[in-house]
Parts: C-alpha cells; sequence; structure tokens
C-alpha cells in the first residue's frame, strides 16, 4: 500500500475528493446526469459505527481492515481502491482494494499515529482489463480479434492524453507506448505489446477510470496508543501507603511503594482522587455519618477550603510532590491514573464562586448528591445546562486539561453514566486535540445501551459486566458479545476483578482459588484488566449481605500487610509476565471459545494470525473442587487432522510434551492450582 503520491512523479493528481460529511446523501440524487456518472454500487461498508456518525477505534500499528460490497451492471471488469488520511493532511492516500469473493473486496491500511483518521472507498468501471479479458478468451478460443485489437491500441491512446491519471513518468510511457502501437503494420503485431504485463501494471496505475464512483461517506477511525489497547492497572489510596493507620500517607510513600507494584507486572498505577476532602457531612468508618474527629472522610467527597479539583489534598503533599511522582513513576515505567470524579463538597471552592452550577431546594439549601433510596449527604453534584452553560462544561475541561499538562494521561472517569452525553464528547474530543495520548476510562456500571454510548462518545476503555459473570455459560456469552458484534469495533473493556466499591459476591466466599482465578480470566480474556489492592492478598470480608468491603478503605486508613499468608502475588507476576511475552495475549477479538466437557470448566484460546502463538487456556471455575474434563486441542486452527499431533508447553510449570489425537483430558485441583494455561507450537513443515 503506497501513497498515490508515489505512483508516478510528485505532481501525481489526486482522486477525486469524497463527500465532506459522513452524513450526506448520495450524490446527484435526483440528477440523472449525476446518478449516471456514479454506476458502480459500494454497499455494506465495514467497519464502521452508525453509519460513521462516531469513529472506529483502533491503536497505533494495527492494520485496518476495510470490506464492501462493490459491483455494477453487465459484464465489464470494475476495480476498487480505499482513499484514507490523517486529520490534517490534505491529500488521500491510497491503498487497493481485492475482491475476495461473491462480490466482497476488501483492502487495508496502516494506522501509525496516535490521532483521527478518514477513510472511503472509490470505484470504478476497468475498461483497458475488461478488453483484455474480452481479447483474450476471443483468441485463446480462434476467434478473429483485429477489430478488438484496433480497439485496444485506441484505449492506450485516449490514456496517453489524460493527464489526470498518474504521474509524468508514467505519462511518458503511455506516449511512448502509443507511438509505438501506432508504427504496428498489421492487427496481429498489437497483441503482443497490449498484452504485456508491464503494459497492463502502467494502465491499472494511469489508464482512465470510467464512471469512478466515490463512497459518499467519510468514516472516521480514532487510532490510540497502544496503551490503550493493552495494559495492566493497579489501584491504592495514597493515603493508606504510610504503613501505619495512625499517619496520614504521602506522595513519597508512594513513590517508595511503586517498586512494589513494579514487580508485580503492572504497568498503569491509578488513584482515587487526590483532592482537598471537605468537612460538612464528612463520613465516617463504613459510611457511618457520625465520624470521629480523626476520620479521613471520603476522596470523593471533593473540595474544601484548601482547594477543588485542581489542587491536592495538603496531607499528602504539594503538587509539586506529585509531578516528582509522577516523574518517579516514569522511571519505573509506570504511569499515573487520575479519578476524574464530577461531583463537590459542600465546603468545595466552587459552590460559593458559582452557585448557579449547583441544584439549590425551595428552601434555599443545596441538593445533594442521591440515588433513591441512597443519599450521599457529603456530596453534590453540578449541573450542566441552565446558567451553568457552558462555564461549568469548560471549568471541567481545565481540570482534566491542568492535570494533562502536569504528566498525567489516563482518567478514569466516576460515574459517566450521570452526565451528558454531548458534554462528554466535547470534553473528550477537545482534550485529545491537544493531548492526543489521553485515555479515558468509562466507570459506569449501568445499562448496556448507555454503556455502549459512552464508548461511542469518545471513552477509550470502559468497565464492564465482567464482575458479575460468573459461569460458563455467562462468561462465554458475554465475551462472545464483546468480541464478535459490532461493539467490538468501539469498546475496549477494561476487566476490573474488583474496586474498592464492589466486593464480588463470588470472592467473598471462593477463597485462595477464587482469587486465582478471577485474576486469570481478567487478565486473559482481557487485554485491559485491574485489580485494587488486597486482591493480592485474597481481601474479601464484606460487609453481611451486601457487594461492599467490611471496614471500607474509602472511609479510613489502612495499613495493608501484603505478605499475609496465602496471598497470590507469584501468581500476578506470572500472568502478568505471560501477558508481555505472548504476543496473542494482547489481542482482544482473537478469543475463541473452545469444548471442554465439564460446566465448571472454562477453555478458551487466542492466537496471532500466523498461528506462530497460540495460547489455549483453562480455568476451573469451581474454587472449592477439583474439576476434570475431556476437552477438544484445537488442531483444525492449524489445518491438522483430528489424529494429528501437537507439541505442547506448559507455561506456568516450563514442562514440554505432545498431544495425540484431537481429545484430551485434564484436571484442575484449585487446591494446588485452579487453571492451566499451554502453548501450543505450529507444527514444523516436514
Amino acid at each position: 500500500m503506497t501513497s498515490i503520491l508515489a505512483q508516478g512523479a510528485s505532481d501525481a493528481p489526486q482522486p477525486r475528493q469524497p463527500a465532506a460529511s459522513c452524513q450526506s446523501p448520495p450524490a446527484g440524487a435526483g440528477n440523472p446526469e449525476e446518478l449516471a456518472r456514479s454506476r458502480v454500487a459500494i454497499e455494506g461498508v465495514w467497519p464502521q459505527v452508525d453509519g460513521g456518525r462516531f469513529p472506529v477505534k483502533r491503536a497505533v500499528g494495527d492494520l485496518l481492515v476495510v470490506e464492501a460490497d462493490i459491483f455494477a451492471d453487465g459484464h465489464d471488469k470494475i476495480d476498487a481502491a480505499l482513499l484514507y488520511k490523517r486529520n490534517g493532511e490534505h491529500d488521500w492516500r491510497e491503498a487497493p482494494m481485492r475482491l475476495v469473493g461473491n462480490d466482497r473486496w476488501r483492502g487495508a491500511f496502516n494506522l501509525n499515529e496516535n490521532a483521527r483518521y478518514h477513510y472511503t472507498i472509490i470505484a470504478w468501471r476497468d475498461l483497458f482489463a475488461s478488453w483484455r479479458d474480452e481479447v483474450a478468451k476471443k483468441h485463446a478460443a480462434g476467434v478473429s480479434i483485429g477489430v478488438e485489437l484496433t480497439e485496444g491500441r485506441l484505449l492506450i491512446e485516449q490514456a496517453a492524453t489524460d493527464d489526470t491519471r498518474g504521474g509524468e513518468a508514467d505519462r511518458r510511457a503511455l506516449r511512448s507506448l502509443a507511438a509505438q502501437l501506432q508504427e504496428c503494420k498489421d492487427a496481429l503485431s498489437l497483441l503482443k505489446p497490449l498484452l504485456n504485463d508491464e503494459v497492463v501494471a502502467l494502465m491499472h496505475r494511469a489508464g482512465p477510470r470510467t464512471h469512478l464512483t466515490v463512497y459518499p461517506k467519510n468514516l472516521p477511525v480514532w487510532v490510540d496508543r497502544r496503551a490503550a489497547a493493552f495494559s495492566a492497572w493497579y489501584e491504592l489510596f495514597p493515603r493508606s501507603q504510610s504503613g501505619n493507620v495512625t499517619r496520614h500517607g504521602t506522595f513519597d510513600d508512594v513513590i517508595k511503594h511503586l517498586p512494589y507494584v513494579r514487580d508485580l507486572g503492572f504497568d498503569v498505577l491509578y488513584f482515587p482522587p487526590i483532592h482537598p476532602v471537605g468537612r460538612t457531612n464528612r463520613k465516617g468508618r463504613n459510611n457511618s455519618l457520625e465520624p470521629a474527629p480523626d476520620d479521613p472522610g471520603s476522596p470523593y467527597a471533593i473540595g474544601s477550603s484548601e482547594g477543588g479539583h485542581d489542587s491536592v489534598h495538603p496531607e499528602l503533599g504539594s503538587l509539586t510532590d506529585f509531578e516528582r511522582l509522577v516523574r518517579a513513576a516514569h522511571e519505573h515505567k509506570l504511569e499515573i491514573a487520575l479519578d476524574f470524579a464530577i461531583q463537590c463538597s459542600p465546603d468545595h471552592p466552587w459552590v460559593t464562586e458559582h452557585p448557579e452550577w449547583f441544584d439549590w431546594r425551595p428552601d434555599g439549601t443545596i441538593k445533594f448528591a442521591e440515588n433513591p433510596p441512597k443519599k450521599y449527604e457529603d456530596i453534590v453534584n453540578v449541573h450542566f445546562y441552565r446558567d451553568a452553560f457552558p462555564s461549568v462544561w469548560h471549568a471541567l475541561r481545565d481540570v482534566v486539561m491542568f492535570w494533562a499538562k502536569r504528566g498525567v494521561r489516563i482518567f478514569r472517569v466516576d460515574n459517566p453514566h450521570t452526565k451528558p452525553f454531548p458534554f462528554w464528547e466535547w470534553m473528550i474530543a477537545d482534550v485529545q486535540s491537544s493531548f492526543p495520548d489521553t485515555i479515558f476510562l468509562s466507570e459506569a456500571f449501568t445499562r448496556p445501551k448507555v454503556m455502549k454510548r459512552l464508548a461511542k462518545v469518545g471513552f477509550t476503555q470502559s468497565y464492564t459486566y465482567f464482575t458479575w459473570r460468573n459461569t460458563k455459560g455467562e462468561l462465554s456469552e458475554y465475551l462472545t458479545e464483546l468480541t464478535r458484534t459490532e461493539a467490538c469495533e468501539y469498546y475496549r473493556p477494561n476487566f476490573f476483578a474488583n474496586t474498592p466499591d464492589i466486593n464480588p459476591s463470588y470472592l467473598q466466599t471462593s477463597g485462595r482459588a477464587g482469587f486465582q482465578a478471577r485474576l486469570v480470566l481478567a487478565a486473559t480474556l482481557a487485554t485491559n484488566y485491574g485489580l485494587y489492592n488486597g486482591f493480592e492478598i485474597c481481601e474479601a470480608r464484606p460487609i453481611p449481605g451486601k457487594e461492599e468491603y467490611l471496614d471500607s478503605e474509602k472511609y479510613e486508613i489502612k495499613a495493608w500487610d501484603m505478605d499475609r499468608p496465602g496471598n497470590i502475588r507469584e501468581d500476578i507476576k506470572l500472568i502478568n509476565r505471560l501477558r508481555r511475552e505472548q504476543p496473542a495475549l494482547q489481542q482482544f477479538n482473537n478469543l475463541r471459545f473452545y469444548n471442554a466437557w465439564n460446566d465448571q470448566i472454562l477453555c478458551y484460546g487466542k492466537y496471532t494470525s500466523d498461528r506462530k502463538d497460540f495460547v489455549l487456556i483453562a480455568v476451573n471455575l469451581d474454587p472449592h473442587n477439583p474439576q476434570g474434563a475431556h476437552f477438544e486441542v484445537p488442531l483444525w486452527e492449524f489445518g491438522l487432522p483430528d489424529d494429528a499431533s501437537i507439541d505442547v508447553e506448559n507455561l506456568v510449570t516450563g514442562d514440554r510434551f505432545t498431544w495425540t489425537g484431537k481429545v484430551q483430558h485434564m484436571l484442575l485441583d484449585p487446591r494446588e492450582r485452579p487453571y492451566a494455561i499451554w502453548q501450543l507450537d505450529q507444527p514444523k513443515e516436514r
């Protein structure tokens, strides 16, 4: 795939520009002259999201494969190409499309920059290819082709006089060829030069494109940096990093903790809000309405006399200390992710500076945040419309820009589904226009269509229902939806196994094996996943009857003992290492489920397109009992018969062996390890 500028001289003309709007009606609708020129049908273009209303998502280094149904009336040969360009480029580049069967065409181009691209399709009748096909058939059948050869010469002469196609070098070649053909004394002497492969290639590059038809939409694709598509998150509260429940942690304490996070194999270190915590209606331990004098309150009650969303809590340190932490994290190959929570303590400076940004009751009191029957007495929500618009939109955008300028390029956004879609679409695009490498994670556990809309309007990654998908049927059905429907074009899941807000019921009763199983599922089913600290020591003490942690860190300072017996730190290190080493685990839509004849065992694989890396994984979903199963080794994925042999490496133990035959048996004992991970080696050619 080369730029059309490289097809000849530097003055090569550009193809007809496609329509500017992705919502444009068919060109010349109702105008017979215009319709007559667009004779080739271009239908079923894929990928596109909602007809091009929203961009397809990819990452730097990806190959965007585009398909379409392309055909015309009659028997003439047609040809087609992809046009694409990056925002800011004036000229379209061109990549060829090829017929793959039943009028379905396919083409592709590389996405090399963190930017927005646009693409569309052009197609045309190729009169020279049609002529060549006809002449070859007649000549092979012994039919006279004298008139047809004259027609071929005239096609060359016509192309030689067309200065709108090809570069100067190609036009000179066509003029020279036309002159050569004029000197041929008889019709048959024209045959050899007209059917010459070099002439065919020359006419493909520079010949006329009859009835050139342009797909009437420019389709967008947003290309993120690689961390958007592959990342491992670790969440902690900076205030709990002192190791002493009586001393508030600082950014310097977090710096000392960076090697621990790095050695576990994570690349994103995520903090809940680090801003000043309000005092009005401050929450006590376990969400109590009666706090003790030394209770630190919830960090989600943002804002006090010390500042708001562009300030740091004084006990954590200064803004300079935070910037030093960001630099130290980068030295450990970690990125800092911040929580962007659009809510305020009643003490937030905005409440007095911009009362029009908030909802007030008829009695003059401010309206607290509510999710009936829940009421959050320590926070209030901003209003996005009425007198608050557009000033509050700009203020919130400026908060994100403030932290982006200080080295933060990843934001986890709290409850985005309770804020307007138009705000997110504007704000994310505006931030990424200045900082295209910014990643936004949507923390929205709500209705499926709402979660998907947030992804469409710009969120880079999204929380999912994985936390509540526990059975074989639930997991396979949900992952099939994420990888095999239109959602895979724009919805990038981030599988958090637990969060400060969610202590999953499964983990509350599963013991150590359940944590191991959920780790492997989160980290290998998805390419983005996360753990909240405490997961590695299997912390799961709940408030009875609720999916919430007892003595939650949201309301008190903790001192974690990460060496607690029964921890699964070595499992985390192993899985994160395998994710980095195995290219197949760095892709999402390559997931395939395979037969294991036991409903307690989930068996699935991931592989690269060339099968050079093929990882097969089995997880025992029953954390209390050994489970065995016969299962199918996917020999067919390698083109092998059912009785073939394949070499295997156990990626957990390092053992190597051979499986012969499609059906094998496994036993997964949760007392030892509830998972197995194998690499299948592509058979060597004999």
